[in-house]
């Protein structure tokens, strides 16, 4: 079986000596009364729960898959993961970032990313379940009445309610304008839903007493396409006045998906047959609303890739320095031994490098993008909540898209390490990779991402937010520059911040001419983006190692010696996208759509 080791160490280095994130909270009213020892106990109590009762049920959660009784309707998650939930919610980790008016523990964002990473490291599967109900509370506090908030939010911040969002269906998913479930309005107030959806994760299970379903729908008189989309909250049991349980509602599973990964979480075919909703939010106006939990599951989404990469790294470092095979190029290293230990070789340590720089990279986006997030809702300056909502804006779909591809990357490389061992079930790897896979698809798939990045992020306002990040990197090349031993991190970011503003407006005037230059640009423009923002990372990052290295701490050893590999051996990948991104629609239109 894997094993795992929450990156406490690492965590605390971007939080406290890169991010600072004590005293930028303390410029919180909300966060006033924070402190670095609160943090590092939640964390190193959440990692416990995280690598001593979630790290076992991963594999059983694999093999076992979700059980679904066709005759109830109801469905059974894997052995050992209703028990763990119920620890979970007694341990009162669904309430960590959630406000003290809901029954919440009033934590930043910033911790509770920091906890999902641990948990997605020890079974993605089963952390979709509270992961979503997460996101359905953020909806419904920024979108729900008051009663919706009373009879909801107090459940599912103590978790005993778990939260879906059901978008897709059978003929559309990231299109919703296609969608065509309908909401009949009822005579006391309600709706009667009707329809199906497909896809939906955690959309069916026995792990919480209620399931809370936000749910797109059209009421009858609705305009065509995206524009006449309303959201409605159905819970799978109907509720009393009071609040508690009362009949079975109309909506049901009729179906599990047999997935190629995260067999652990219940991907659920739902049926809506007369299900009684309530409106949330104004009619018609249901995806601006629903975009606030989407936002939150692309959030997770990248977590549940970081949580990978680092699971697969740590695994595949500790057999490549155990593992025997032939002798070093450049001599034997282990005499003692008849072969010495796969790590010696070169192209070994590509690939386990490969895996850390992205974990390390994205574990300080996320928190740099969690820290915004922060900003954006709890600051009392008008400004600040301004400028951080344009970048965590510009920021989402660079971790979701980036994060889930280079999740792609390092766990195949480190399957390769472990060589054949790595394609045998019972070493682990494979699932890492299996469950890996999806995360490039769901919540919009990574093309999607990147044209929400490149369309409506970018152009769509002449490059404000980007320049604004811009900014930030100017301003840290421009302290730096006269550092001599920081040159080998600032000049290629210099370098490459100034090619993304050349390619932005180069891509910008072409599309004014044929709008598919977006398309044909955008997968390749956010690649070259996540490497700006993780160059950006990095350099904070090799700033504050090269500051204390001379203590002889090998922490910092090690950080700079990953800096350095990811300069030099992954950011020079932003050159050939730029050239191909470069390249325009033409090769791609050019063949006949009879001729493929």
């Amino acid at each position: 079986m894997p094993s795992y080791t929450p990156p406490l160490r690492d965590m605390q280095f971007v939080l406290h000596e890169v991010l600072g994130v004590t005293d930028e909270l303390k410029a919180l009213p909300r966060y006033a009364d924070i402190d670095l020892d609160t943090i590092n106990a939640v964390l190193e109590e959440g990692g416990k729960f995280a690598s001593e009762v979630l790290l076992p049920l991963n594999a059983v959660g694999d093999a076992e898959g979700c059980t679904l009784d066709k005759a109830t309707h109801e469905v059974k998650a894997p052995t050992g993961f209703k028990a763990a939930y119920a620890q979970y919610v007694e341990g009162g980790w669904p309430a960590l970032s959630c406000d003290p008016a809901f029954g919440g523990q009033g934590l930043p964002h910033i911790v509770n990313q920091c906890l999902f990473e641990m948990l997605n490291s020890s079974n993605q599967a089963w952390t979709m379940y509270p992961g979503l109900s997460h996101g359905a509370y953020e909806c419904l506090v920024a979108h729900g009445s008051e009663e919706q908030k009373r009879l909801y939010l107090g459940k599912l911040t103590s978790g005993h309610w778990t939260g879906t969002m059901c978008l897709t269906e059978p003929q559309c998913g990231t299109d919703l304008g296609l969608l065509r479930t309908k909401a009949e309005p009822r005579a006391d107030g309600t709706y009667a839903l009707t329809g199906n959806k497909i896809f939906i994760s955690a959309g069916e299970h026995d792990m919480a007493e209620n399931i809370i379903h936000l749910v797109l729908a059209r009421l009858p008189d609705s305009p065509a396409g995206s524009k006449g989309i309303s959201l409605f909250i159905v819970p799978k049991w109907k509720l009393k006045a009071d609040g508690s349980l009362g009949e079975r509602n109309g909506i049901w599973c009729s179906g599990l998906e047999h997935k190629m990964g995260i067999h652990g979480n219940a991907t659920a075919q739902i049926v809506l047959e007369e299900a009684v909703g309530t409106l949330v939010g104004e009619p018609n106006k249901g995806l601006a609303a629903m975009f606030v939990m989407m936002n939150a599951a692309r959030l997770g989404v990248g977590m549940q890739s970081l949580g990978l990469t680092e699971v697969a790294y740590q695994n595949a470092a500790a057999y490549a320095k155990d593992r025997l095979q032939m002798r070093s190029l450049s001599g034997a290293k282990a005499k003692d031994k008849p072969a010495d230990p796969i790590i010696v070789h070169p192209d070994v340590r590509k690939m386990l490098l490969t895996a850390r720089a992205y974990a390390e990279g994205g574990r300080a986006l996320a928190m740099f993008t969690t820290l915004l997030l922060d900003k954006e809702i709890a600051s009392e300056d008008e400004a600040v909540r301004k400028d951080s909502a344009d970048l965590v804006a510009l920021l989402t779909p660079i971790v979701k898209a980036f994060f889930t591809d280079n999740a792609w990357i390092a766990t195949s490389h480190c399957l390769q390490v472990l060589g054949g061992h790595g394609y045998i079930r019972e070493w682990g790897m494979e699932q890492f990779v299996r469950d890996a896979r999806i995360n490039m698809i769901y919540e919009g798939t990574n093309t999607i991402q990147s044209l929400d990045l490149l369309g409506r992020k970018v152009l769509s306002d002449s490059g404000a937010r980007l320049k604004k990040f811009g900014k930030l990197v100017q301003e840290f090349v421009e302290e730096e520059g006269i550092n001599e031993a920081m040159q080998e991190f600032v000049n290629p970011l210099a370098d490459l911040g100034e090619k993304v503003t050349k390619l932005t407006t180069e891509i910008g005037i072409k599309a004014f001419k044929d709008p598919d230059e977006v398309g044909a640009a955008a997968v390749d423009y956010l690649r070259i983006c996540g490497h700006l923002v993780y160059a950006y990372l990095w350099a904070r990052m090799a700033k504050v190692a090269l500051e204390k290295e001379s203590g002889g701490d090998p922490f910092y050893v090690a950080k700079l010696a990953t800096a350095r590999f990811y300069f030099a051996k992954l950011l020079p990948e932003t050159a050939g996208l730029i050239r191909t991104a470069r390249a325009g629609v033409a090769p791609m239109m050019a063949l006949d759509a009879a001729l493929f």
